[in-house]
């Protein structure tokens, strides 16, 4: 069954009166962020379906090891939108999946009128390299790399 996009479950809380909101979200829970492992459990999801291993995308992503693990497992959590874009590029995530994947972990999605979010946007389509190409990209424009971890660089 094909997942309902946000505006199709818009339209049906239209209907719904507050007091009918544990039926709505019964009969919608494949398509609400929901328990907190959504993030895990596509990210897994996906990597499977690349036919990667998440030691080679944490290397590339150019990210701690041991963090890196830590994320996908959702041990740890990161309030940092740019290590999980590091992730997504590293997993060779398309921009779709990587907006999707930004929604699950409840992060802002990348904003076409934002001009880093723009260039980096560009990444995920053309594909210009690895995360350190991207980031030379992102200087070049006078813009902050991305970040691989909480603490400023």
């Amino acid at each position: 069954m094909q997942k309902q996009d946000t505006g199709e479950l818009e339209i049906k809380l239209e209907s719904v009166h507050p007091e009918q909101i544990a039926i709505f979200l019964r009969e919608n829970a494949d398509d609400l962020l929901g328990n907190g492992r959504n993030f895990m459990d596509y990210m897994n999801k996906k990597i499977k379906e690349k036919n990667l291993m998440k030691k080679d995308i944490i290397m590339r992503a150019d990210i701690n090891q041991g963090y890196g693990y830590k994320l996908l497992t959702q041990e740890k959590v990161t309030k940092q939108r740019d290590v999980i874009l590091r992730i997504c590029y590293a997993a060779e995530f398309t921009l779709e999946e990587t907006q999707y994947a930004l929604r699950l972990y409840r992060m802002e999605t990348l904003y076409a009128r934002d001009a880093r979010d723009a260039l980096i946007m560009t990444c995920f389509n053309d594909r210009p390299g690895n995360i350190i190409n991207v980031n030379e990209l992102l200087l070049k424009n006078n813009m902050q790399p991305l970040r691989s971890s909480g603490i400023l660089e």
